[in-house]
């Protein structure tokens, strides 16, 4: 069948060529030309008489969104996360909702750690104090003094596919590994097993780790996970890191942390609001590594995201289960 005779698409940003030109092959597709995002209403209306939609987290997929589109039957998620769709409400009205899972791990975690390297190790502010001029001193006893990352403890707060792999590089660094996870799953057995990490209660691993990492999905029960009370119990000069999203952390309670010398630094890829404004005070901290959420940001991930995205576009709109379905239910 010649999907491309009846099915349409709006894609809601311009894809990496390997999986953009899938989806133009398959469907009458409308690209949105810009960087900067649809509102939710230009999302309406280019997408009133779409049979599929490909969103990113940046995209609102809400009640309202989807009662303004009735053709509607596929929403391909290009991300992991989907906290951006209503997908109860999307599975009420029979309409499939994927993700690209499982691609981004190794690129994700490699992330983590550049920002764990370069917080501990000071290498941004080291970075502009060489540009700035400020190097006088070929070497000095005090000068730049970071965290050690080899031998000290990591806390990682969520052992699915990233937090696992974040772990077995950290043993690499020799480090004791420290970890809490809701349940038991084959991520965090097999963390168990090759790096002999431990398992904790939350409040524990705060107290005792000097480099505490999130790997969690962003829903109610962990909007604000890390708080006033929880930074509060973390160690004197610890540092905190977040690659996966930004509304996990209270922005507040890391500012008032920050700013009493209580932590020690921050590295953050995920903030509350994205983009974040340049008056967010985390960005006035020299010990805070900021990037503009960039965590799966590599040329072979994005491109293999694009293709995962068209392929479950394909056999959702083909009537078939698609690979990579979040709400089976629908079927």
């Amino acid at each position: 069948m010649n999907l491309k005779l009846k099915k349409q698409v709006f894609v809601t940003r311009k894809l990496p060529e390997e999986g953009l030109k899938i989806i133009k092959d398959h469907f009458n597709a409308k690209i949105w030309p810009s960087e900067q995002p649809p509102t939710k209403e230009e999302i309406i209306q280019n997408g009133e008489q779409c049979d599929g939609l490909v969103t990113l987290l940046s995209d609102p997929i809400d009640r309202d969104v989807i009662d303004h589109l009735p053709k509607l039957k596929v929403i391909a998620q290009y991300a992991v996360g989907y906290d951006n769709i209503d997908v109860k409400y999307a599975t009420e009205n029979g309409i499939i909702v994927t993700n690209t899972p499982g691609v981004l791990t190794e690129t994700t975690a490699d992330l983590t750690w550049a920002l764990i390297m370069a917080t501990a190790r000071r290498i941004t502010e080291a970075d502009r104090y060489v540009r700035d001029g400020k190097w006088k001193v070929a070497w000095g006893p005090e000068l730049l003094l970071g965290t050690d990352i080899y031998g000290a403890t990591l806390g990682i707060i969520g052992m699915g596919r990233i937090g696992s792999s974040v772990a077995k590089r950290a043993a690499g660094f020799d480090m004791k590994i420290l970890f809490y996870n809701r349940s038991v799953n084959e991520f965090t057995k097999e963390v168990e097993k090759i790096t002999n990490a431990q398992s904790v209660d939350l409040d524990t691993l705060l107290k005792n780790s000097d480099i505490i990492t999130l790997h969690v999905p962003l829903n109610e029960k962990t909007h604000h996970m890390i708080g006033k009370r929880e930074v509060s119990l973390m160690k004197q000069g610890a540092i905190l890191i977040n690659t996966s999203r930004g509304p996990v952390v209270d922005e507040n309670a890391l500012h008032e942390s920050l700013a009493s010398g209580h932590l020690g630094g921050a590295g953050l890829d995920v903030f509350d609001e994205e983009p974040t404004k340049s008056t967010n005070p985390l960005l006035r901290y020299p010990n805070v590594v900021v990037a503009p959420h960039i965590g799966s940001a590599s040329t072979k991930t994005r491109a293999t995201m694009a293709k995962m995205c068209a392929e479950n576009l394909i056999t959702g709109l083909a009537s078939k289960t698609p690979p990579n379905i979040v709400n089976p239910e629908v079927l």
